[in-house]
């Protein structure tokens, strides 16, 4: 919701409060009282529910000022549930991707798997710092097509998807700088960080194409494009299942099969994304304007 009124400084606040919070906790349930994992579990619990007594107070306060009523209002329901209906099947498309990613590599063995791990953190640990672009897309593109302003809504888009490209191939090239390094920070095993090097050099290719992604992802999101974005997610993952059934037969093992694979997911399958949002975005078909 404060996303939605351009706030984006309040939730950052509440966000590192959080998170500071959740670690001292953690500290002192884990290591203080020795409570091991229940205390970490307990400590993300508070802090989670710290944050939401946060934002329901502050929620209530605009309320109050705009003099919004804090009771249901069963045509907003409606309306909530059916793009909310159509984010679910995008993000249960997603989901499913990334679940039969996980299937295939489990069969290629424990090194390739642990190294697809690590991978995998890193590619959402990217994607969290590509979605604060994808946020903002959100928020300004909702803003514009409000207001009944298109083109401000596709100059934005185009800025915005510079933007994306040029932060993914930065972190791309960072990624690809440290790739033979990373390994060492989490595991001890020359095997795996062998392969995860392999696996980090092709999602290091791939950050400007996710970036690009990510961004019209935003961007459609904003405009309330939803049930395209479920549609083209179903799409996009009929086009990658049978490049990882392809992965999955061709036998290859090792570095070689964990590199196939991430070819499959970071190339492969955001090309699939980007050809998608892409021509969707060269229209104008998702540009609902005011209230209509």
């Amino acid at each position: 919701m404060l996303r939605g009124l351009q706030d984006t400084r309040t939730p950052l606040l509440v966000a590192a409060s959080g998170f500071t919070l959740n670690v001292a906790l953690n500290l002192f349930l884990v290591y203080g009282l020795q409570w091991s994992v229940a205390g970490s579990a307990i400590g993300t619990s508070i802090a989670q529910w710290a944050m939401a007594l946060v934002y329901v107070v502050m929620v209530g306060r605009n309320a109050r000022r705009h003099g919004v009523a804090l009771l249901p209002d069963w045509r907003g329901i409606r309306s909530l549930s059916k793009v909310g209906s159509w984010l679910m099947l995008r993000t249960l498309s997603l989901r499913i991707a990334i679940l039969a990613t996980v299937v295939v590599v489990t069969a290629q063995g424990p090194v390739n798997l642990a190294a697809h791990q690590l991978a995998m953190t890193i590619f959402t640990f990217l994607a969290f710092a590509l979605d604060a672009l994808a946020i903002a897309a959100q928020a300004l593109i909702g803003k514009e097509l409000g207001a009944s302003r298109p083109s401000g809504a596709r100059k934005l888009t185009g800025t915005m998807v510079r933007w994306g490209l040029g932060f993914g191939a930065i972190t791309g090239l960072l990624l690809a700088v440290a790739a033979p390094w990373a390994g060492r920070l989490f595991t001890s095993d020359a095997d795996v960080q062998a392969a995860l090097t392999l696996a980090l050099w092709v999602l290091a290719a791939g950050q400007p194409l996710a970036g690009y992604v990510f961004v019209l992802d935003g961007v459609l999101i904003g405009a309330g494009d939803a049930k395209y974005l479920a549609i083209a997610g179903v799409v996009n993952l009929a086009a990658y299942l049978p490049l990882l059934l392809a992965v999955g037969q061709s036998g290859a093992g090792g570095g070689a099969g964990l590199l196939w694979l991430w070819a499959a997911f970071s190339l492969g399958y955001m090309t699939a994304r980007a050809v998608t949002l892409g021509l969707r975005a060269r229209t104008d078909r998702w540009m609902v304007l005011g209230s209509h």
